[in-house]
């Protein structure tokens, strides 16, 4: 490949060619310049697996335990391998850009995108997007780095304002961007939509110019969140490349052409946002990734399926183990309870998720390891939307699993009506903007009729649920159940843009068959037309779920009655992709439904209960003291059951560590009372305590700490020793870890550091500055060595002088197994104090 001279390509672009560059042609693709050799470029979500070009009838793939979970893997190899799978994923979707990984910070436990996130340290989520970010860009695939900065909530996320001081932003929110770019050098940035002190950051100079690219001497190319871009002169004067999606509202060619032309706006600004889109280009040409390639499925291998399992199970917390409870044996008898134990909660919610190859759901996991079905009970519901049912259905017109679907211009029941179009599909939840075919316009009003055969498992009442952006009505036996078209109301669904649910019930007899119609209508049908937050329907979206009718105490009573009848009983529980997405932010941290009811009853009638919870966040654990054996299996990605059964039966010895704090209720977190957009500005009050900084210099108790998880052997720590070299920036760390239990088993050694007195400036107890994950054997020892940056580990920002801090004085290297857990420290001093900028 001949080489792709930037400035000289820059030298023969027409101004029309430069305007087009600078914004994106569609959702995912770059204007494309075929005489220059300029290719469009293919952008794909996300931060938790490529999901390439479709929402609708997408194709396929692997799906990465989620964000909070690979960073409880505190595994940096592991960690790049992940990034080295999705960038593999990226070439099977032929993307060049992935939009992640998400680096926002962890203020509190609510927040609707938190689980994408990595954590509420700034050290561990910048050492985890680095890692993810090698990996991927190892494969030759751009790396995005998202939300820059202080896009932490989903409330009002479009025109909220982030008050941060100058001094939190750079020791917690800035910060893991900055080691990113230390350590990783990522090709790409994605601006938030969100204001930090006023301004957009989309069209800020301090964040895009003064710190990204001056301070920290980062050369890449920045792009807005889908509609995130304001202004037009502002964004493009002020180091915003690439608007996004296309065709752009912002910067058209008409308009940013009269202010070229009327000199609001000075060419060398144009000129330098396209020398930027052209080193996208020039990175992603020599990846050898074609343009506007095929997407495929080809990846789902038994290598790709081992790895996802290996990842999600070493992302999984023992949270407690009491009387050996853990783990199991194959010749105990078991019952699975609980409403996640059939459902495969293997992702969250919104742009972070995509469709899976496959699932494996827990239930599924746990009889896969013992060759046969243990009995099951769902004791209680916690779903917020009923569970779709698509792929318990058959198809009416090839006899498999799932629906088809038939799209139509003419309403049901008018006369002559033609299909245009058909899908056979396993899916319960469609999104169509990115629907296209030749005989519709974004303008046209379609139809579409999703059939298939239903046969419940028990005799009973069964509701049914429609939630739409457009107009639907179900049918069971043609009988209408549910109307979610004469009367409508707006809900958080389809970000924010949709209806809440509306449901029916009928009674349906076990395995009889029924014949389910759906009658969709596109979004021109739709009577709601005020819809909040980033409209990404266009031509509207559906899902539709059933589950049969339950009296939540009756089903209490039975789930306990078997837990009662076998020697140990799994309950598992946690939340869902629809509590935790993108849109809109949890209210509570309570799980949901009758969920602690439930997990109580099944404890006292069988204390030896283990249960598994599943969520992005933490969640509250009322029952936490009555309980004897706990794990944190968050959203584990394709194997998530499998991974889930490797633990509890001891195939994987558990190794995960909290990548954040669990605090016992909602109350005690830091953002408790600041977190939500009031009157167009979010309050960041807690400053720089966030997450264990805050609850340690609280002296406040927590149901699980930062960093703290169990294991099925033992570790200790020894023989610490710590040396400064100063003119060379380093401190020099050294400690003994030895595996004292029977197995072989996994230890994450953390060093935490902390200056041991402060007077003129408040400063957390101490702060993660390294980690590393050891594989030992029973009885082995090994020398575990670190070499920290100096600068990086002792300094705050100070606000008075703009600049990072070296204090001269005595300071503490603290090395345990959590942030509670500190088992040895040594003292060091530095001798001479300065200020520096930068990396």
């Amino acid at each position: 490949m001949a080489d792709f001279d930037i400035e000289q390509v820059l030298s023969q672009l027409t101004t029309t060619e430069k305007i087009g560059l600078i914004s994106g042609i569609d959702f995912w693709h770059t204007y494309p310049v075929p005489r220059l050799g300029i290719p469009s470029l293919r952008f794909s979500d996300g931060p938790n697996g490529i999901r390439g070009t479709k929402f609708f009838d997408g194709v396929p793939g692997a799906v990465l335990p989620n964000g909070t979970a690979l960073a409880s893997t505190f595994d940096k190899e592991l960690l790049k391998q992940a990034g080295q799978l999705a960038g593999v994923e990226a070439k099977h979707k032929s993307a060049h850009v992935d939009l992640g990984p998400t680096t926002n910070m962890q203020r509190g436990p609510l927040g609707g995108r938190g689980f994408e996130s990595f954590s509420e340290d700034p050290y561990l989520a910048g050492i985890a997007s680095a890692k993810i970010v090698q990996g991927l860009q190892s494969q030759n695939v751009a790396a995005t780095m998202k939300h820059y900065v202080g896009n932490d909530l989903e409330h009002e996320r479009n025109s909220s304002d982030s008050l941060i001081t100058e001094r939190a932003l750079r020791e917690i929110y800035l910060e893991p961007f900055r080691l990113a770019v230390k350590f990783a050098d990522p090709k790409a940035f994605m601006t938030g939509y969100n204001k930090v002190n006023g301004e957009h950051v989309s069209q800020s100079v301090k964040f895009l110019k003064e710190i990204l690219q001056e301070e920290w001497g980062w050369v890449g190319t920045i792009m807005s969140d889908w509609y995130g871009t304001y202004t037009s002169k502002e964004s493009i004067q002020n180091g915003l490349d690439i608007e996004m999606p296309g065709p752009p509202r912002i910067r058209t060619q008409q308009h940013v052409t009269q202010q070229l032309s009327s000199r609001e706006l000075h060419f060398r600004d144009l000129d330098d946002r396209v020398r930027n889109v052209l080193r996208l280009v020039k990175f992603c040409k020599e990846s050898g990734i074609p343009e506007n390639g095929p997407e495929d499925a080809d990846n789902n291998t038994p290598e790709t399926s081992e790895f996802l399992r290996k990842l999600a199970a070493d992302a999984i917390v023992l949270l407690k183990n009491e009387d050996g409870v853990l783990p199991l044996k194959r010749e105990e008898t078991v019952a699975v309870i609980g409403p996640n134990a059939k459902v495969s909660a293997y992702a969250g919610g919104g742009s972070a998720s995509l469709l899976p190859y496959y699932t494996v759901t827990p239930y599924e996991g746990i009889a896969n390891k013992l060759g046969s079905e243990p009995p099951y009970s769902v004791g209680s519901y916690s779903h917020v939307s009923l569970p779709g049912f698509a792929h318990l259905s058959k198809n009416p017109s090839t006899g498999d699993k799932g629906m088809h679907i038939t799209f139509y211009h003419g309403a049901p029941g008018e006369a002559d009506r033609k299909p245009f179009d058909q899908f056979d599909t396993m899916a319960s939840f469609h999104i169509l903007f990115d629907y296209i075919h030749p005989e519709i316009t974004s303008q046209s009003t379609f139809y579409a009729d999703f059939e298939s055969l239903y046969t419940p498992e028990e005799t009973g009442d069964y509701e049914f649920g429609l939630v739409v952006v457009g107009t639907a009505l179900l049918y069971v036996d043609d009988q209408l159940v549910v109307d979610n078209k004469t009367k409508q109301t707006h809900g958080q669904s389809f970000f924010n843009s949709g209806t809440i649910e509306e449901t029916g019930k009928i009674h349906l007899e076990k395995g009889k068959e029924y014949k389910i119609r759906i009658e969709f209508g596109s979004t021109s049908t739709y009577t709601l037309k005020d819809r909040d937050g980033v409209d990404f329907s266009s031509n509207g979206a559906i899902s539709f779920g059933c589950a049969r009718v339950i009296d939540a105490q009756e089903e209490i009573l039975k789930a306990a009655e078997l837990a009662r009848s076998v020697d140990k009983a799994i309950v598992v529980i946690g939340t869902n992709g629809e509590w935790e997405s993108e849109g809109y932010d949890r209210k509570s941290m309570a799980l949901p439904g009758h969920v602690d009811e439930l997990v109580r009853s099944v404890i006292k009638a069988n204390p030896n209960t283990v249960i598994v919870n599943q969520s992005g966040t933490p969640v509250e654990f009322p029952w936490i003291k009555e309980s004897k054996a706990v794990i944190q299996a968050w959203f584990g990605g394709n194997e998530l059951g499998n991974a889930i059964a490797d633990v509890l039966y001891g195939d994987v010895n558990p190794s995960g560590k909290l990548s954040l704090t669990f605090p016992k209720k909602l109350e005690d977190n830091p953002t408790f009372l600041n977190f939500r957009t009031e009157r167009g500005r979010v309050l960041y009050g807690e400053d720089i305590f966030v997450g264990y900084r805050y609850y340690e210099k609280l002296q406040k108790q927590v149901a699980f700490p930062f960093g703290f998880g169990l294991s099925y052997t033992t570790f200790q720590v020894s023989n610490l020793q710590v040396s400064v070299d100063e003119p060379n920036n380093k401190i020099n760390v050294s400690v003994n870890l030895k595996n004292t239990g029977a197995l072989e088993g996994k230890e994450v050694v953390q060093v935490y550091i902390s200056k041991t007195q402060s007077e003129d400036i408040i400063r957390p107890v101490k702060e993660l500055k390294e980690f590393e994950k050891v594989s030992l054997k029973s009885g082995e020892e090994q020398t575990v060595k670190f070499e920290l940056s100096l600068k990086d580990s002792v300094s705050f920002f100070d606000e008075w002088e703009n600049k990072w801090s070296v204090q001269s004085g005595e300071y503490s290297v603290q090395v345990g197994f959590s942030s509670d857990d500190i088992e040895l420290t040594e003292v060091f001093n530095v001798e001479k104090a300065f200020f520096w900028t930068g990396l």
